[in-house]
Order: C-alpha cells, then sequence, then structure tokens
C-alpha cells in the first residue's frame, strides 16, 4: 500500500494530487489597521513571503484596534497586528493574548499618527498642543492608542486635562468627520485620514505624535490557544513578516533611523497605494516606522501596563512580563 501511495504521486496523477501530495497552504487571517505601518503584512502577501512559508494570508482592515484584539481571542483572526490598547493587554492580562513582537513606533521624522485642529478652532487661537485647555477632543474609544496619545501629551506639556472634555467616536472616520464639521476641536487621528483632511483644507495639522512622545505604539498579537497549540504557525508567520518589514525599512528608513525615500521607494508605495487605496504622493508624506526585525520596546510596554492599571483600566495584578512571549519577542536594547 505504501508502494501504491508513492506511486499515485508520481507523473502518472501529478495534475490532480500534487496539491494534496505536497500540502496545501495553511489559511490565516490577520487583523490591521487602515494604516501605512501595515506595510510589511501587504510588501509579505504581494512578494510571496507568506506563500513561500506555505500561508495563505488574508489581512482584514479595522477602523479600531481594540476590534482586532478582540477578533484574535475570538478565534476569527489568527493573527493581530495593531495598535496598543488597554483592552488587548486587559485581555492579555486575562490570559487570552500573547504578544510576540512589536510592530511600530512612534519616533521622531515618521508620520505616524497626528494631532488635528478644526478650521473653527484654529481660526480661533488653537495652534499648538499648548493650547488644547478649555476644548474639546475627539477620540476612538477610551483606553486606546489615540487616548494614550492625548494622555502623554498632557503630561509633557503639563496641561489641565479637567478643563478638557474627551469625546469617545468610537472609529477612525468617525473622528476625522467630528474634526472636519467643527463638532469637536482637537482630533488624533492616524496618518491616511489626518493627511486627507490637511491636504483637503478641512483640518490643520497642530504636530505629528512621533515628533512629540514617541512610544511602542504597535504590536504583534495571537490568542493564547494559537500560542500554546501552534508555535511552528507563529516562526513562520514572524519569518514572513519580518522580510517585509525589512523591505519596508529600507524603502524609508537611512541608516542612522532618520526618515527618507531610498531607491526601493516607489515599488514599496506602489503596494501601499494597491491595499489602502490611495495616491502614492499622500502616502509618501505619511509614512510610519516600523521595526525590520519586529523588535518590541519591552520597557516602553511596561510602562503604558502600569499606566492603564493606575487608570483602572486594568486588574490591579496584572502582570506585564507574562502577557509576552519570549520564545517569540525580541527586545528593542535599551539606550
Amino acid at each position: 500500500m505504501k508502494a501504491l501511495k508513492l506511486g499515485l504521486c508520481g507523473a502518472a496523477a501529478l495534475a490532480v494530487l500534487a496539491p494534496v501530495c505536497a500540502g496545501a497552504a495553511e489559511k490565516i487571517k490577520i487583523g490591521i489597521g487602515p494604516v501605512t505601518g501595515v506595510g510589511p503584512v501587504f510588501i509579505a502577501q504581494d512578494r510571496g513571503y507568506f506563500a513561500a512559508e506555505g500561508l495563505d494570508a488574508d489581512a482584514i482592515s479595522f477602523d479600531a484596534a481594540q476590534q482586532v484584539a478582540q477578533g484574535v481571542v475570538a478565534g476569527d483572526l489568527d493573527f493581530g497586528t495593531t495598535a496598543a490598547t488597554a483592552a488587548a493587554y486587559n485581555l492579555a492580562a486575562k490570559g487570552g493574548l500573547k504578544i510576540i513582537g512589536g510592530e511600530g513606533r512612534e519616533v521622531p521624522s515618521f508620520h505616524g499618527a497626528a494631532f488635528l485642529a478644526s478650521n473653527q478652532a484654529w481660526n480661533a487661537g488653537l495652534k499648538s498642543l499648548k493650547d488644547m485647555e478649555h476644548h474639546t477632543i475627539g477620540i476612538v474609544q477610551v483606553g486606546g492608542p489615540i487616548h494614550y496619545e492625548f494622555e502623554l501629551a498632557v503630561a509633557k506639556y503639563h496641561l489641565n486635562d479637567k478643563t478638557m472634555r474627551i469625546v469617545p467616536l468610537q472609529t477612525l472616520p468617525n473622528v476625522a468627520t467630528a474634526v472636519a464639521g467643527g463638532q469637536v476641536d482637537v482630533g488624533i487621528n492616524v496618518n491616511t485620514f489626518a493627511l486627507k483632511l490637511a491636504n483637503s483644507g478641512k483640518a490643520h495639522i497642530l504636530a505629528w505624535v512621533g515628533d512629540e512622545t514617541p512610544w511602542q505604539n504597535t504590536i504583534i498579537l495571537v490568542s493564547t490557544k494559537t500560542d500554546q497549540l501552534k508555535p511552528d504557525l507563529i516562526k513562520a508567520f514572524l519569518a514572513a513578516y519580518k522580510k517585509g518589514a525589512r523591505d519596508y525599512y529600507n524603502a524609508f528608513t537611512t541608516p542612522d533611523g532618520k526618515r527618507k525615500d531610498g531607491p526601493t521607494a516607489p515599488e514599496v508605495l506602489a503596494i501601499l497605494a494597491k491595499h489602502l487605496h490611495q495616491s502614492i504622493e499622500q502616502l509618501d508624506q505619511g509614512i510610519s516606522y516600523d521595526d525590520p526585525e519586529a523588535r518590541l520596546d519591552v520597557k516602553d510596554v511596561m510602562r503604558q501596563v502600569a499606566y492603564f492599571k493606575k487608570q483602572g483600566m486594568l486588574p490591579a495584578d496584572a502582570n506585564g512580563e507574562a502577557m509576552l512571549d519570549k520564545r517569540f519577542v525580541v527586545p528593542l536594547p535599551e539606550k
């Protein structure tokens, strides 16, 4: 019988049975956001890096980072490359998620997310982050990355946040609409939405987050079940992802880590434009930073966990170190 099986995989039955003999690619679903920082995923798809690892990858976009974390825990998504949120850390603290890597960080000279002033607020004198007191601030969700970016700015400039009204608007498009319509004075949004508003004259960019308050803003997640049962799948995913991350980094980053288009930028920008459905010119203005080795700023993640615990958004006994799978996490070297 064994000889018969081997024979069937030979030339006589190759056309019919080749996929079975070779093994079909494993289908995976990746939760992402509509931002340039997801570039490594798109590159790995288009350049065959996932396929080379035996993976058939489908990237599914969400307008709120919490939805990605929830989808991973529920088993609707195999991986999440998404913004760090209190919701994700909370799910990890309860044993539902593991962090396996870092995607991107907010760093100077890169354009990940921006503070925007509505035209009405701008015309009334709101011209910098220091002017945010006594205004309404549009965010996506309490405990989300945009909320955290607001709090970082408040701390940096010693603002009295009791004079400001936070308005959770649930999605990135809702934040953009509220700023454009003057329903909020300030909105914080990712590069793709921020540049659309600024370039169309519907809002003014006050500052880019990376220039003001650098932090580890995006992480790579899996469910604890996947982490325990499918380590080889995780290895294959990370191998393909890191190839895409290196291509992305080389296209947009100088050797000293600054933002500058390199010779391969046009080709990578074309990949981004294809997936994000925006012009190459606009996307080139909003390139965010991705680590070329998917390294994680562990120190900053611990700082985020401590902050969310202090705000009562995480259990008091939440252990940040336990959220990491150190088999896969490559820590960013401390300076």
